[in-house]
């Protein structure tokens, strides 16, 4: 039995949050949280978070008899909108800064 958790327009950029992403696709849950607790990266712990929120809908929307037996299937970080601002430069002219978010979709299941 599959279970989601989608945590969308958060600000991280894709590339740096499919680092931590790939540390975690295929663990166990308990194994994911320990590496996400650990891993020094800012984005870590808003996939933690992700991921406790994705246990949680597993005990209490599907009736999960044991949490333990949970792994991450899989998690997928797509591309978010680009907040485009700008910064001041010399002689009057500006450089486009871009402000990258990601949507990131974990995937729990059973073994």
């Amino acid at each position: 039995m599959e279970v989601r958790a989608v945590l969308k327009h958060t600000r991280a950029a894709p590339q740096k949050a499919r680092l931590v992403g790939n540390l975690i696709r295929g663990k166990n849950v308990n194994d994911a949280l320990n590496i996400l607790t650990f891993t020094r990266k800012r984005v870590s712990k808003k996939i933690q978070a992700l991921l406790k929120s994705a246990i949680a809908n597993a005990e209490e929307n599907h009736k999960v008899l044991d949490v333990d037996d949970l792994y991450v299937k899989n998690i997928q970080v797509d591309k978010g909108v680009v907040w485009r601002r700008q910064m001041a430069r010399a002689r009057g002219t500006a450089t486009a800064i871009k402000k990258r978010t990601s949507h990131i979709t974990i995937i729990l299941d059973e073994k």
